[in-house]
């Protein structure tokens, strides 16, 4: 039974009046379609009408789009939708997560480097602020993950670092934030990524922590943010085999399932252990991780009977709602826990008080509102703060800091860029913009061009030395799906462009994402940290190489990467 006074709906008694009616109206169509929350990638009326009104999905996700287009999909959605649409976004780094014109206040990283917990807090105003100017009221943040694990290729700089209190901390404070502006917060994602170096995009990774060690480190981040309010919870394709089997002793290892699919971990854990009354969504059920553990036509409606309440995505749209549909006719969800979960989809509606604005005509946002809040002068200097007290120097060799054209007129930079990918990628064209930086302060720099040959026939050391002041490094690389690792890959031939020349030439490495490569990087003895590639970030990073800004940041993470030769 769904206590839908207590938190976090806190709802009144017209409110729970509203959730029963409209849970007793309901065709069975609509029960199963609000399961569901679908995404959308196009701003086609025909299509999201499609979503709304035959197949009344329960929510959406949007993908950044321009402002008005967003606006646009949002009107279609709730005008076609009886019950009005939870619309959902990844609110992590601001508002940019839903509209191409929002405020970036900065990646995860880079506001936990600040080491102030009111910077989260910021983080959360802004989402909360520009993602309800636009229609959304569901972020999909903040993510509460911890970087234990620097090989991670997914977590990494989408996270608060690898210190369990700060990770804790800050995100108590983006869940105030947002949910200040009617925007529900969803932290993710549980039972944690981070220990493993596998992606749930492509396996079902391992929370690998014993039952006590997650609950001081996890545990605690979870239930303090349940505590304070947090309204869903985002459940991962992870393992957690520890409490799977303290919670049911006699499991085998091979039946040890990932949380969107683990009784034992969504229910039992999250529901009874850490009291979590809220609503729960799977991760994308189009992850590998989800698909492994068994057939899809089970899985679909296992993450209910799970315990999940919410179904994200899906793979075939009219194959997996007849899967769900299947699921609850042949009692794998039962009765009961279909109403549950129905119970606190509605009920999370009626506390973010859609049927009211649905019912007053307010539903739907206005663009002009809109372009007063998206962006807003204030957003922006925060963003510019949060760049400022980010960038972090790691490691620093005597003398080199700051540099002017006067002290090294002659540059030889090395850009290493990752391709443009999709959803998580990096910012396309960065290595170009602070090479041009550079030359617009005043110093002669060339790109590094590698020369074809092997051994006799390489470029000559006189190339280098003697002839450049200073090498530049600019890495752009960061966590993106599919991808198994956030490594270097070198040049050919023989690595052409590993740095080599520290000894002679004074050489920096900046990195404007990934903050482990001094893996790869180890005796670079001048090495920068920025977490992220926006506007402000390059400006900041800029003014702290040429002096006019002290280096503030504090790493989150174990830079070094555990090993002795990169503090060298």
């Amino acid at each position: 039974m769904v206590d839908l006074k207590a938190k976090p709906f806190y709802l009144s008694d017209e409110d729970i009046a509203w959730v029963n009616d409209t849970l007793a109206g309901m065709t069975e169509e609509e029960k199963i379609g609000q399961l569901f929350c679908l995404i959308g990638y196009s701003s086609d009326h025909d299509y999201l009408k499609r979503l709304a009104d035959t197949y009344k999905a329960g929510g959406l996700m949007c993908r950044p789009m321009p402002m008005e287009e967003t606006i646009r999909s949002v009107a279609t959605l709730q005008t076609y939708s009886r019950i009005p649409m939870l619309i959902a976004a990844n609110l992590e780094k601001g508002g940019s997560g839903i509209v191409e014109e929002g405020t970036t206040i900065g990646s995860v990283m880079q506001v936990a480097a600040t080491d102030d917990d009111d910077m989260a807090y910021k983080l959360g105003v802004v989402c909360g602020r520009e993602g309800s100017a636009v229609g959304a009221n569901w972020s999909f943040a903040p993510i509460i993950d911890i970087d234990y694990n620097f090989r991670n290729p997914i977590t990494n700089t989408r996270t608060f670092g690898s210190d369990p209190n700060r990770v804790r901390r800050m995100g108590v404070q983006y869940v105030k934030g947002v949910q200040e502006h009617g925007v529900a917060a969803s932290i993710k994602h549980f039972p944690g990524d981070g220990v493993d170096e596998r992606d749930q995009h492509l396996v079902a990774s391992v929370n690998s922590l014993g039952v006590e060690e997650w609950d001081r480190t996890y545990g605690r981040a979870y239930r303090d943010c349940i505590r304070n309010g947090a309204m869903t919870v985002m459940v991962g394709h992870i393992l957690q085999p520890a409490y799977s089997k303290r919670l049911v002793p006699d499991i085998r290892d091979e039946d040890i399932l990932p949380a969107s699919l683990a009784y034992e971990l969504t229910t039992t854990l999250l529901r009874e252990k850490l009291g979590f009354n809220g609503l729960v969504v799977t991760d994308a059920s189009t992850m590998a991780g989800m698909m492994i553990p068994m057939p899809r036509s089970q899985a679909v409606p296992q993450a209910i009977a799970a315990g999940c309440d919410m179904f994200l995505f899906t793979r075939s749209l009219e194959e997996d709602y007849e899967y769900m549909k299947q699921g609850v006719q042949n009692g794998i969800v039962t009765q009961e826990r279909l109403n549950d979960a129905l119970t606190r989809i509605l009920g999370l509606k009626a506390a973010l008080q859609l049927y009211r604005k649905q019912r007053d005509g307010t539903l739907i946002p206005s663009l002009e509102k809109a372009k007063t809040i998206v962006g807003a002068k204030e957003h922006r200097e925060w963003s510019k703060e949060c760049a400022d007290k980010a960038v972090t120097l790691v490691k620093e060799e005597a003398g080199v800091l700051p540099i002017t054209p006067e002290k090294y007129k002659r540059v030889l930079y090395y850009d290493i860029e990752a391709a443009e990918g999709y959803a998580y990628s990096v910012r396309a064209g960065v290595a170009e913009m602070v090479m041009n930086k550079l030359k617009a302060e005043g110093f002669e720099v060339d790109r590094f061009e590698p020369r074809p040959g092997f051994e006799g026939m390489l470029a000559p050391q006189s190339d280098v030395v003697g002839k450049y002041d200073l090498i530049v490094y600019l890495a752009n690389m960061t966590t993106k799906s599919n991808q198994t690792v956030v490594r270097i890959e070198w040049k050919q031939p023989m690595g052409a462009n590993v740095p080599v020349y520290m000894s002679s030439v004074p050489t920096l490495f900046m990195s404007v994402e990934n903050p482990y490569h001094l893996l790869d990087v180890p005796r670079v003895k001048t090495y920068i940290n920025a977490y992220n590639s926006n506007d402000n970030v390059l400006n900041a990073l800029i003014d702290k190489l040429m002096g006019r800004s002290e280096f503030k940041g504090s790493s989150p993470v174990d830079a070094f990467c555990g090993m002795w030769d990169t503090r060298l």
